[in-house]
Formats: structure tokens, sequence, C-alpha cells
């Protein structure tokens, strides 16, 4: 038993360092998504050695001090995202309709055939902007009804699982469809108005994932987070980025990406929101996103229903807010991170100037 133990405490040990890396194989990134899952079995793996071993024991407390090591470690990176953290975006203390916007954002996988349960959450929710992923030309197809209520829209249908549809209550005023990294994988890019008149950005993503079936490597995915973060850094417009990061929130380029876009994440000191995977509760990570610049605080985030994906739909409500930067603070930059970030695209040969900015010299 003490050897079996051991040998857990050390497979724990690899795996909790394997991220500190920073290389871009899918098996290394991948070790960021299941940080809640690991710190769950690190603790009952070190409540095992208590009770199992023998406490008088250099060697047990070698692997006690290990595992609780490893377990504070994982816990450093999700406990933001638990109740127990300060809220990084404050709550809205008005409710002016006029400077309020809500968003959908939904992953409805491309084979799956329940459009009516998306149709059905939004007419439930109202939402003013729906974005899908995954949405192929049948999707684009069954979402035309959408258009009664939300006339504004750009459609990318695709059946190459990165398909994508943007509706909108709200006048969209500029838009593009970009391929910023990879040639079959889209982002759109727009600029809307508020009931108020207030010009926000939005940009709507949905890099593909390191995996073994699709890119091996995280670089690309990276390269378009970074891009994008860069792009909006400087914006002297609102901003918010929304969509499948196929990143989870806590992972070390996700961080990157806030720090170097300076934008807010509104579950910070609420809660997980994990969006997928909707038919595994005990596989489960933030995967859908919605991030924001200063100038809005929150009325509402939640996870809405199953709609057949294997994605839950993310329903984020925001509200213009005359916020000064300083009042909410996010993730700050160092050196190091503005290098890393670096590396990442010029990697992959790209720049922010890749990311449409329109509306910036208005």
């Amino acid at each position: 038993m003490t050897l079996f133990l051991a040998c857990c405490t050390a497979l724990t040990l690899a795996l909790t360092l394997l991220p500190l890396s920073r290389h871009p194989h899918w098996l290394v990134r991948g070790m960021d998504f299941p940080r809640l899952q690991f710190a769950i079995l690190i603790i009952v793996l070190l409540i095992v050695e208590l009770l199992v071993l023998d406490t008088h024991s250099a060697l047990t407390w070698g692997l006690v001090i290990i595992t609780t090591a490893c377990l504070v470690w994982q816990l450093w990176w999700i406990l933001p995202y638990t109740l127990v953290w300060r809220v990084e975006v404050k709550s809205a203390n008005h409710s002016h309709a006029d400077s309020q916007i809500s968003i959908l954002t939904a992953n409805v996988l491309t084979p799956n055939r329940h459009s009516d349960l998306l149709v059905n959450l939004v007419r439930e929710h109202k939402p003013d902007v729906v974005v899908t992923l995954e949405s192929d030309q049948w999707w684009e197809d069954q979402l035309n009804v959408l258009e009664r209520d939300m006339p504004y829209s750009v459609k990318c249908p695709l059946d190459n699982l990165y398909g994508m549809h943007v509706y909108s209550k709200l006048p969209i005023q500029e838009q593009e469809i970009s391929f910023l990294v990879e040639d079959d994988v889209p982002s759109i890019h727009v600029t809307l108005a508020l009931r108020s008149g207030k010009t926000i950005r939005m940009h709507f993503v949905h890099p593909a994932p390191p995996s073994p079936t699709e890119n091996p490597q995280s670089a690309e995915r990276d390269a378009e987070l970074i891009i994008v973060a860069k792009s909006v850094a400087d914006s002297k417009l609102p901003v918010i980025v929304t969509g499948d990061l196929n990143d989870v929130a806590w992972s070390a380029t996700t961080r990157l990406f806030r720090k170097i876009s300076g934008l807010l994440d509104p579950r910070v000191g609420r809660g997980m929101f994990n969006t997928f995977h909707a038919d595994f509760a005990f596989l489960r990570w933030p995967l859908d996103h919605l991030f924001h610049s200063h100038h809005f605080t929150l009325n509402s985030i939640k996870r809405l229903p199953s709609i057949g994906s294997d994605h839950f739909a993310l329903l984020t409500k925001l509200t213009y807010s005359a916020i000064l930067k300083g009042e909410q603070v996010g993730l700050d930059a160092d050196a190091s991170d503005h290098d890393w970030s670096s590396d990442i695209i010029e990697e992959q040969n790209v720049t922010k100037d890749d990311v449409p900015q329109f509306g910036e010299q208005k």
C-alpha cells in the first residue's frame, strides 16, 4: 500500500508540474482543464495517506507534504472562480434599460437537431445578442425565426464545426468575418449601438482546441486569443469578447489573454459556470466565456438548461456604467507576460493588426 500511494503521489506531482513547462502540446495544455477534478482526487489521496500510512514515518510525511503542496497549487488556480474570492466586476446598481446589453453564447454542436430548445431559450430570456458556434447551414435555416425580433445578423455557416452566427436586436454598425490564424476557423467582429446610442466593440471567437483529433498543439488557439487581446488593449470603445475559447477560465493562456487585454471576467468571485461537458457532470469546466472592458458592470450571469449540445449556453447581462478604470481591477501584465505573448504571435506570423478595429477612429 505504501508503494501504491507513493506512485499515486508521484503521478499527482507530475500532472501538477506538467503545465508549468508552457509547452503547447495538447497533452501538456490539457492538464489545465481538470484542475477542479484533480483537486478533488488529491483531497481523497491525502485523506487515504493520513488514514492508512504510518504517521510516525518520515516517508509518510514526505508524501503528505508533496500531496498537500499539489492541492494548494491546484486550488490557487480555481479558487478565484468560487464565492470565497472577491468579485472582479461590480454588480450593476441601476437598471436603465437603454444602457444594458444581454448576450446569449451557445455552442450548438453541429449534429445536434434540437434547435427548438435554443429558440425557446431565446424567446424566454429575450437577449439582445445571440451568438451560435458550430452552426452550419441547417442551423442557420432553423434560426431564421430569430430574425423576427433580431433583425441584424452576421452569418458564417460552415460544416467543419466552426460555423458561427450572430443575431442582434441592437443595430450592427460595422461587421467583418475574419480568419485570423487558420483559414477554416472564422471569428466575427462588429460594432453595435446600445439603446442609449453608445457604440461598443464585440468580438466573437471560437479557436480550434489543442487535441489529438484537431491541432496537436495549442499554438493556433493561443495566437488567436493573444492578437485579439492586443487589439482591444488600447481600445477607446467599450469592448466585449465572447465565445468558446476552447480553453478554461483558469488556464495560464486565458490568464495571459486577460492580462494583455485588460478585460475583466465577471465570473471571478461568483462561480465557475461550467458549460462543458453537458452530458458528464464530473467532467465539466468553464469553456465558454465572456470578458469585457471596465466600462461595464454585471446585472447577471447564468448557465442555461440543456439545448441538446455538449455545451450549455451562457447568458450574461451587463450595464454600461460610468465606472473609472481603477474601480474595477483585473490582472496586470508584467514584462514576462508581454514577452510570452510576443513569442506566441510571432510563431504564427500574425499581429493585432489582423483583427478588425473599426470604430476606433470615430
